[in-house]
């Protein structure tokens, strides 16, 4: 290869190179033979780089996903245990209150029963 030409890569440059191997030698041309082994050798080696890279763009998509798939995982059970907080705290509110009606209910029965009770015998009273 003469210093001012300029090889391609990938497959073009892979099929050029086994065209350049071929035809040195056919010609007997040992040089352009040696050429297109190189080109094609540099060629196999960028396809490769690109499908390593490719590669490795992958795994780290997957890598990221995972890490996305614990983070959105982490905060479902957050809010979850949010949801329960809030819908224990509203059913003690509730009992509180059932609590809070039944004991106004029990101490106007009282009161009742006492109104009763002063009615039958007023002296008891005192």
């Amino acid at each position: 290869m003469t210093p001012t030409e300029r090889t391609s890569g990938g497959i073009a440059g892979k099929i050029a190179g086994k065209a350049k191997e071929a035809v040195g030698e056919v010609l007997g041309r040992d040089a352009l033979a040696r050429e297109g082994r190189l080109q094609s050798a540099q060629s196999d080696a960028e396809l490769d780089a690109a499908e390593e890279r490719t590669e490795a763009e992958l795994r780290a998509d997957e890598a990221e996903l995972r890490q996305e798939q614990v983070e959105t995982e982490a905060e479902v059970e957050r809010l979850r245990g949010e949801v329960e907080a809030e819908s224990a705290e509203q059913a003690a509110e509730r009992e509180e209150e059932h609590a809070e009606r039944r004991a106004a209910e029990l101490a106007a029965e009282a009161d009742r029963a006492e109104a009763r009770a002063d009615a039958i015998d007023p002296e008891e009273r005192a």
